[in-house]
């Protein structure tokens, strides 16, 4: 979905489109941590 958004943000220039793909992006980024930390927590990690 990120990349659908960049690319047409890159289309049209649309500043409302910039400014949710970084907003998902931010999303995006936060749900990975997330994902990190319960990951670790229940002792397993990413190999």
């Amino acid at each position: 979905m990120l990349d659908f958004t960049w690319k047409f943000f890159c289309m049209t220039g649309n500043i409302d489109t910039y400014l949710l793909f970084k907003e998902m992006e931010g999303f995006n980024e936060l749900d990975n941590e997330v994902q990190v930390e319960d990951e670790t927590e229940n002792g397993s990690t990413l190999h």
